[in-house]
C-alpha cells in the first residue's frame, strides 16, 4: 500500500469514519471483536459502534476504561419470547445443548439492526458508516449491508484452517455419505486430508441436514455469498491453506489481520499468586493448563488428569471448573472431583497450582517458566501460545477446535494431541507420555520448542509496522480499508451522477 495522499490511514484522518461491530452472544467472540475494536480505533482513528443485546452491552460497559472512546449500542432482545430462560443473552449463561436456541433466537436481531443503520445514517445526516463487521453466526447481516449500501465484513476469530473444516462439513455433511469407514475427505477441502469421525463437534456428527443446527448452519454459510469478504484472526505464513479455500469456494478477498488480542490494559485483573508462583520456578519448567471460558471436562477425564499431572513429576498450573453435569460457575469441590489427598499433597510440594475458574492467560503464557500449554485449542488461546512460543498438548472440545489442533499437529508441528471431545476415554498414563514428550529433551519436544519460537518469529514479521516495511497482517488490514473505502468512493460518485443527471432533466 502506498504510505502518502492516498494511503487508507491518510483517507481515514481526513474523515472520521465509523466501523459498526456485531459479534454474537458469546464470550469468546465478544472478546476477540473487542480487540479488534481497540486495534482499528488506535491505528485508524475511527470511531467504533460496537453493537450488542442489553445485558452484554451492560457487562461490556463495566470492563472497558472510562477514556475508552469505543460506542456501545444496545439492540433490544427479550430470550423468553425464544423459549429460553429470562435474562439469557450470552452462552455463559446456558447449557450447551441450549446454544442452537440462541443462535436460532438470534436472527430475529435483524428489524432492529437494519432500523439501527438507518438511525446511524440519518444522524450522520446521510454519511453511511464506512463498512459493517459482524460475526461468522450472523451471515443474515450481509444482506442488510447490501440493502443499505454498506460495505460488510465477516470477522472469524477462528484460524483458516479451521474454519474451512468447518465451513465445508456443514454445507457438505460428508460424513453422511461415507458407510464402511470412520474417515472421510472433505468433497471441496482436499489439501485438509483425512478428517476422522472422532474429529466431529457432536452436533456436526449428528447433523443429519434436517435438524436444528444443520438448517442453521446451512442458512448463516450461505449469507457469506453477499458479504464483500472475510477478515481472519491469524497470519497468512502459516495459515494460507484455510485461506486459499474461502478465497476459492465464496470468491471473496481473505484478510488475515491477526493476531487480534486484547491489550494487557484491557484485561480482567485478578491476583498474582499465580506469577508469584511461577517466578519461583525454573526456566521451560511449567506446564500450563486451561481449556477456555466455555468449556469444562468430564469427573472420569478430570480424576485421570490430575493422576497424570501428579504422576508427571512436573510443575503445572491448572485452571479447573467444575465436571460435566454441573454449573460450571459454580465452587469447585477438589475433595469430590480430585483424587484425594491430591489438592494438599501438590500445595505441600509446591509442585502445582489450582486456579479455579480464571487466570491471566496471557500473563502466564509469556513467563519464561512456562514451557507446554495443554489447551482446547480455541484460536484466541493457540495465538497467545504461538505468540510467545510455547508448544501445545491439544485437547479439542468442540466446534473447529479438532481442525486448529490437526493444523497445529500435522501442518505447523508445534503441538501434539492427547485426547479428543468431552466423552472419549484418557488414560493417566498416556497424559504422562504426553506430558513428557513435550517437556523433556527428547527429538520431538526439542523440534516442537523450534518451530514454536520460529512461529513466534513469523507473528513478530507479520504485524510489524514500520514505515516502508510492513508485516502481511499490517498490509491486509491496509487492503481490507482500501476496499471500504473504494466501495464508498464508488457509491458517492454514482449518487453525485444521480443527482446531476435529475438537475439535467
Amino acid at each position: 500500500m502506498k504510505n502518502g495522499r492516498d494511503s487508507p490511514e491518510r483517507k481515514m484522518a481526513e474523515r472520521k469514519e465509523n466501523i459498526v461491530m456485531f459479534p454474537f452472544m458469546a464470550q469468546g467472540h465478544i472478546i476477540p471483536f473487542l480487540a479488534l475494536a481497540i486495534q482499528m480505533q488506535q491505528r485508524n482513528n475511527c470511531t467504533i459502534t460496537f453493537v450488542n443485546t442489553p445485558l452484554n452491552i451492560k457487562k461490556l460497559s463495566s470492563s472497558l476504561p472510562p477514556t475508552s472512546s469505543i460506542r456501545l449500542v444496545e439492540i433490544p432482545f427479550c430470550s423468553s419470547d425464544h423459549g429460553l430462560p429470562p435474562d439469557t443473552e450470552n452462552t455463559d449463561a446456558i447449557p450447551y445443548n441450549l446454544v442452537i436456541r440462541l443462535l436460532e433466537a438470534s436472527v430475529s436481531l435483524r428489524p432492529s439492526f437494519k432500523k439501527l443503520i438507518q438511525g446511524l445514517i440519518e444522524e450522520q445526516h446521510g454519511q453511511r458508516p464506512l463498512c459493517i463487521i459482524a460475526d461468522i453466526f450472523f451471515g443474515w447481516t450481509a444482506s442488510v449491508a447490501k440493502e443499505l449500501n454498506v460495505f460488510h465484513a465477516i470477522f472469524s476469530g477462528a484460524s483458516g484452517y479451521g474454519l474451512a473444516c468447518y465451513y465445508s462439513l456443514w454445507m457438505n455433511l460428508p460424513h453422511r455419505k461415507v458407510i464402511d469407514s470412520d474417515a472421510f475427505q472433505l468433497p471441496d477441502f482436499p489439501e485438509a486430508s483425512s478428517i476422522h469421525i472422532t474429529q466431529l463437534a457432536t452436533n456436526i456428527r449428528e447433523g443429519d441436514g434436517a435438524d436444528a443446527w444443520s438448517i442453521y448452519q446451512k442458512e448463516n454459510l450461505s449469507g457469506w455469498l453477499k458479504s464483500d469478504g472475510i477478515l481472519f484472526n491469524t497470519v497468512e505464513e502459516f495459515d494460507d491453506v484455510g485461506l486459499l479455500y474461502f478465497r476459492r469456494k465464496i470468491c471473496r478477498p481473505a484478510w488475515p489481520i491477526g493476531p487480534v488480542l486484547l491489550p494487557m490494559e484491557n484485561r480482567a485483573r485478578v491476583g498474582k499468586g499465580g506469577i508469584e508462583w511461577l517466578s519461583t520456578k525454573p526456566v521451560n519448567s511449567v506446564l500450563f493448563v486451561s481449556f477456555g471460558s466455555m468449556n469444562t471436562i468430564s469427573a472420569s477425564q478430570m480424576m485421570n488428569l490430575a493422576m497424570g499431572l501428579e504422576a508427571s513429576g512436573k510443575n503445572f498450573i491448572w485452571v479447573v471448573r467444575p465436571p460435566i453435569g454441573f454449573d460450571i460457575n459454580s465452587e469447585f469441590r477438589a475433595k469430590e472431583w480430585l483424587p484425594e489427598g491430591f489438592e494438599e499433597r501438590i500445595k505441600d510440594s509446591r509442585r502445582g497450582l489450582l486456579v479455579y475458574n480464571w487466570a491471566p492467560q496471557v500473563e502466564i503464557l509469556s513467563h519464561k517458566s512456562v514451557s507446554a500449554f495443554l489447551t482446547h485449542g480455541g484460536w484466541n488461546s493457540v495465538l497467545e501460545a504461538l505468540s510467545h512460543g510455547v508448544p501445545m498438548i491439544g485437547w479439542p472440545m468442540a466446534a473447529e477446535q479438532f481442525f486448529n489442533v490437526k493444523l497445529l499437529e500435522e501442518k505447523m508441528g508445534v503441538c501434539v494431541e492427547v485426547a479428543r471431545g468431552k466423552s472419549c476415554e484418557v488414560r493417566c498414563e498416556d497424559i504422562v507420555a504426553k506430558i513428557e514428550l513435550v517437556m523433556n529433551e527428547t527429538k520431538t519436544g526439542k523440534e516442537m520448542r523450534r518451530k514454536a519460537c520460529q512461529t513466534m518469529e513469523m507473528i513478530k514479521k507479520a504485524i510489524k509496522n514500520e514505515k516502508g516495511d510492513k508485516g502481511s497482517s499490517v498490509k491486509a488490514m491496509d487492503d481490507f480499508f482500501s476496499a471500504a473505502l473504494s466501495m464508498r468512493e464508488k457509491s458517492e460518485k454514482e449518487h453525485c451522477g444521480v443527482i446531476q443527471a435529475e438537475r439535467i432533466w
